[in-house]
């Protein structure tokens, strides 16, 4: 199992496959269940390494407020404690920040794939989806707004599964407070100097970063292909996996 320190702070992260490497930043407050349908379809032709985002899982909780430049720089100690010099970022949210930060700041990236994020703190509020992790009902409540109307009506057992897997991984509140703080000023000044190959994924019905931020994204960045999930929520990923994983593989097998 193993862990790096950052700062005085212990991050968790696991590994597996073989090939290139996938790193996975995860959304604001949500541990590492949120990557269990990628892992799955990634693993083997590609080595996934996916990291509990400080205050959350096995990770420390933060000992201050977090900034995305922070999270960056987990992200770096995790590929450099790792022996991994370059990978292909995915991230969702916040997480999608992390990685335009990474881009914008490192050598360390192939390609980007942007899962409902934006090119800056203001055009995402997650404040719904959050919940104590002893606050059953309201994670479910939180997976609601973060899900599509129709996933929630359909998928009720897969929602109980969701609030347990939060439950046992999600940040608490204070922790949750200072990764929110890290949307709080960021912004991609300069998009068109972040050249690295991207593909912009995001629901059409994502209630927490709407798809107008989405698409931004894709026109700014200049190497950018945008896949809109049609019904999806804020979690396209989890909710839209297969249909994800399909398009994620197949832009990493062209990068």
């Amino acid at each position: 199992m193993p862990y790096v320190n950052t700062d005085g702070v212990s991050l968790y992260y696991e590994a597996d496959g073989d090939g290139e490497a996938v790193l996975c930043c995860g959304d604001i407050g949500l541990g590492a269940w949120q990557w269990g349908w990628q892992h799955a379809a990634l693993a083997g032709p590609y080595e996934v390494v996916v990291a509990d985002t400080r205050g959350c899982g096995r990770s420390d909780d933060p000992p201050e407020d977090c900034t995305v430049e922070t999270l960056a720089d987990d992200a770096v100690e995790v590929l450099r404690d790792h022996g991994v010099r370059s990978a292909h970022v995915v991230g969702a949210g916040l997480g999608g920040m992390v990685a335009l930060e990474l881009a914008r700041t490192t050598g360390r990236v192939k390609s980007l794939t942007l899962i409902g994020s934006a090119l800056n703190g203001g055009g995402y509020d997650p404040e719904p989806m959050f919940a104590a992790p002893s606050d059953a009902e309201g994670l479910r409540q939180g997976l609601e707004a973060a899900l599509s109307r129709e996933f929630v009506d359909e998928q009720a057992d897969a929602l109980t599964q969701f609030v347990e897997w939060r439950a046992a991984e999600d940040a608490d509140p204070d922790s949750w407070e200072k990764q929110a703080a890290a949307l709080e000023g960021f912004a991609v000044e300069k998009p068109y100097e972040i050249t690295e190959p991207a593909l912009v994924v995001h629901g059409t019905e994502d209630r927490l970063c709407p798809i107008a931020r989405g698409r931004e994204l894709a026109d700014d960045l200049p190497r950018a292909e945008l896949f809109e999930v049609e019904g999806a929520g804020h979690l396209a990923h989890v909710e839209a996996s297969k249909v994800v994983n399909d398009q994620i593989r197949a832009f990493l097998d062209t990068v």
